[in-house]
């Protein structure tokens, strides 16, 4: 309000200050009006509550925001699984020989895989009460054993005990098939949920299979089938409630509860399944006891009718299904391979090649010492014999002893016996006889490359053993040690009181080996192949990868170009010295022992003598490149050096390409391919390869159909005439040449040529039937001489007459088939016998001389005819 006037002037109105508003009255808690100037305290505990459920809240989106990352993650690492719905697990692969026997198995994993129908439903439920019983019902995880399995590794923690699992069946296929081992927890999270995946993906069945074709059981089975076989040698269907329980029993800990080294542990844990099948209710508690009084019986035996020979043949094969077919398919592929072993015949060559290699290794090998030395003495030598591993090459028959006592003509040593591997073992004394011990020279240094130099025979049992010394020897039962008399004046040569002694055979493996092949002409089947002294001992095999020098078993090649060029098998040739230039000199061959005829001699006559200088004139008169070019297609030497040399033999081959070269002889003159195997299927039956790939007109149309008729495609590689032609000659090398220890006592049609190369370093013998052809090869690894005087006709042509009785044992005596168009014409041959020789037509009369036709004139006709080379 503006002030008012008055006579004086305005008057200023008084200033009132403004009244303070009433604030309403506060109420005061009871903490506050007891303790003035303090927070009341529900207010501090409900700040508590707001930041911890805040922080709970946080927590669980970060949690939350976290697992779904994992969750992504182990998703997106997850692999492929449902392949498994197709899955096909590795299997064996099975070599069986000629006669359907089985040889061999080749595995990474011992399996055979059984389809889920074929397995018995007691079997499956064995397996589920022991690892997983709510199998049928949880979705891959089981709350409840996940439970169970934390509950108690929470009390046992701290114990020392092994923390338990709750993985079920389905996670164990996860793992062992997808996620791998490694013990993290990463890795079972995984395993959980791939689990889950898989039973959304696949039915029950099908999971199960995979599991009982996969687990590892222990004995290197994989999967129940070979488990089965493995510990029972039974199959599933066989299986004894008890057995069934058994294998369940083992995915825990296979080599915990092996039945043979832990057989209590075996049948604790198996009664323990059996108990769970019973909980179960698929078993009654009548058969729970009688399964449970059954012992465990393991019979860890092999099959009875695995081939026990052909340890080269089956390498052999497995070497080729791994070329053809890949480790991974030969191996894991579930293949059926047939092949063309004959398994007696197989055994028969093995022992033929011993007994030839033993043969000369008691007449050139001496005795070069003992095994070792034992420190113990008579009363304690057996445990320390039952420790020494057996010496690889020693063979089945044959035993480690010690000598225990030397006197003058005799020693006495212990060995034993093992009749049964679970008795104890069974202590034998034998005695060896000083009588049986010529053979036992003692070997003499020598040059390096030189043939063993022997000493004089003993005189006296200690030049040969002494006390201590582990040797090798062979039981001879049937030949009782004799009752020695006692020497005058000396009681250590008193006979032992009690029984005669049994005799003992001293043993050694020789230095020596060899090689021997059978194969069938027709066909190039090999029917036995034995590639050293033992495979045990060494697995090269000497048939097929040891190149050597055939020496004289090469020259047939040499003749058969000549014949191929139409000169005829009576034709002579000049049997003197020759020269030949060659840039490291003039070379001068000569003949084996440096005999010379000193005349003409007919192709015949040379082979038959094995005469080099004959053999080089040929090989001039054809020309060497005619000869490279025959080898060639015959397939023994594929690029031979264009040398002289090369007529006798001088090149390399191997035991099965002579077999080889030497079957087209037989045949007509067709190239023969060596095989080993027939056929091979896979593991659903299938024929996936064959060796024998001709064709077959006719095959399909049925029994109703014409008679098939099969195609001829093996390569024509010589004229079928000049085949005939050197199986003839090559027939008088055994009848009265080189090779006549070869046929000796086999009464048939024999052919067949012997070798020796320089310094005696490898022997032959290369032999035919109509129906079989045997190449054999003795020498040493390293190359070196095996004596003077050690000739292929000494040493292989024995084991070829060996093997050769085995093959033809029991099957009638054939002729060569000739060929159409030759000729056969009696003649006398140089040594006056009267005999078929055979000849290409029109050849019959041509270059033909009589045999007392000598000197110059004569000389003169023959070196017209071949050109005057010489």
């Amino acid at each position: 309000m503006p002030p008012m006037p008055t006579p004086e002037g305005p008057i200023e109105a008084p200033v009132i200050p403004p009244r303070p508003r009433a604030e309403p009255p506060r109420k005061t808690s009871r903490r506050e009006s007891a303790k003035p100037g303090k927070r009341p305290p529900f207010r501090l505990f409900g700040g508590f509550i707001r930041t911890l459920f805040m922080v709970a809240i946080i927590g669980t989106v970060a949690a939350g925001v976290a697992g779904y990352g994992l969750y992504r993650k182990l998703e997106s690492d997850l692999p492929d699984y449902r392949w498994l719905a197709d899955y096909q697990p590795q299997q064996m692969s099975r070599i069986y020989a000629g006669d359907s026997r089985l040889m061999a198995e080749l595995a990474a994993e011992r399996r055979v895989f059984v389809p889920i129908e074929a397995i018995p439903r007691r079997v499956q439920q064995a397996f589920i009460s022991a690892e997983d019983q709510n199998f049928e019902r949880h979705q891959g995880v089981d709350p409840i054993a996940l439970l169970r399995a934390v509950v108690t590794n929470v009390e046992q923690y701290g114990s020392g005990r092994r923390m338990i699992g709750a993985s079920t069946i389905t996670q164990q296929v996860a793992k062992n098939m997808l996620v791998g081992s490694d013990r993290t927890m990463l890795r079972k999270a995984r395993e959980a949920l791939l689990a889950i995946r898989l039973e959304d993906a696949l039915p029950k069945s099908r999971i199960l299979e995979i599991y009982l074709n996969e687990i590892f059981l222990g004995a290197q089975s994989y999967g129940v089938a070979a488990a089965a076989h493995a510990y029972f040698n039974k199959s599933l269907d066989e299986l004894t409630l008890s057995e069934a329980a058994f294998l369940a029993a083992l995915p825990k800990a296979p080599n915990n509860y092996n039945p043979l080294r832990y057989p209590e542990a075996a049948r604790i844990r198996r009664d323990w399944v059996i108990d769970r099948m019973v909980d179960d209710g698929v078993v009654t508690a009548a058969e729970a006891v009688a399964a449970k009084a059954e012992p465990i019986q393991a019979r860890p035996s092999r099959r009875p009718d695995v081939v026990p020979v052909g340890g080269h043949f089956t390498e052999e094969v497995r070497r080729e299904l791994i070329q053809r077919f890949g480790q991974e398919q030969t191996q894991g592929g579930g293949l059926v391979v047939r092949t063309s072993l004959d398994p007696r015949l197989q055994a028969a060559t093995e022992v033929a090649l011993r007994n030839g290699l033993m043969a000369y290794d008691r007449r050139r090998g001496g005795w070069r010492g003992p095994l070792g030395k034992s420190a113990h003495g008579a009363a304690d030598w057996l445990p320390a014999l039952e420790a020494l591993p057996r010496p690889p090459g020693m063979l089945n028959e044959w035993r480690q002893a010690v000598v225990l006592e030397v006197r003058d003509r005799e020693a006495r040593l212990g060995w034993f016996e093992r009749p049964n591997p679970r008795n104890p073992v069974e202590p034998r004394i034998g005695v060896v006889l000083l009588e049986d011990l010529a053979w036992a020279r003692p070997v003499l240094p020598t040059a390096a490359g030189q043939a063993p130099r022997l000493g004089a025979a003993p005189r006296r049992m200690s030049e040969v053993l002494s006390a201590g010394d582990v040797v090798m020897v062979e039981p001879e039962p049937n030949r009782p040690a004799p009752a020695a008399p006692a020497a005058r004046g000396s009681a250590a040569n008193a006979p032992a009181a009690g029984p005669r002694p049994e005799r003992l055979a001293l043993r050694q493996v020789p230095e020596v080996e060899g090689a021997v092949v059978a194969l069938d002409p027709n066909t190039g089947r090999v029917v036995a192949i034995s590639g050293g002294w033992s495979y045990d001992r060494s697995q090269f095999n000497r048939a097929t990868q040891a190149m050597r020098q055939p020496g004289s078993s090469f020259k047939p090649y040499v003749y058969l170009t000549a014949l191929e060029a139409g000169i005829p098998p009576n034709q002579r040739f000049l049997d003197g010295p020759i020269e030949v230039a060659t840039p490291q000199g003039v070379w001068r061959p000569g003949n084996y022992g440096g005999s010379l005829s000193g005349g003409y001699v007919t192709m015949r006559s040379a082979l038959e003598r094995s005469l080099n200088l004959v053999t080089i004139r040929i090989a001039q008169e054809v020309g060497i490149d005619r000869v490279a070019d025959t080898v060639a297609r015959f397939g023994v030497i594929d690029n031979m050096p264009r040398y002289l040399s090369m007529s006798l033999g001088a090149g390399e081959t191997t035991v099965l390409r002579q077999a080889a070269g030497y079957a087209s002889f037989v045949n007509g003159g067709r190239r023969v391919d060596p095989t080993f195997i027939d056929s091979v299927q896979d593991q659903r039956g299938r024929v996936i390869w064959r060796s024998q790939a001709r064709e077959c007109t006719g095959c399909a149309e049925g029994p109703n159909g014409p008679p098939p008729t099969i195609a001829e495609n093996r390569r024509q590689v010589a004229d079928p005439i000049a085949a005939f032609q050197i199986v003839n000659l090559l027939q008088g090398v055994v009848q009265r040449g080189t090779g006549a220890r070869a046929a000796t006592g086999l009464n048939r049609p024999v052919a067949g040529k012997t070798g020796t190369t320089d310094d005696y370093k490898d022997n032959w013998f290369v032999g035919f039937t109509p129906d079989i052809v045997i190449a054999v090869w003795v020498g040493y690894d390293d190359p070196r001489s095996l004596g003077n005087g050690e000739t292929g006709g000494g040493n292989a042509a024995p084991i070829f007459r060996e093997v050769a009785a085995a093959a033809l044992q029991g099957s009638p005596a054939v002729p060569f088939r000739a060929p159409p168009g030759v000729a056969l014409v009696r003649i006398t041959t140089d040594n006056g016998q009267s005999i078929l020789e055979a000849f290409r037509p029109g050849t019959e009369n041509s270059a033909t001389m009589p045999t007392e036709q000598s000197g110059a004139g004569a000389a003169a006709r023959v070196d017209s005819g071949l050109g005057g080379l010489y």
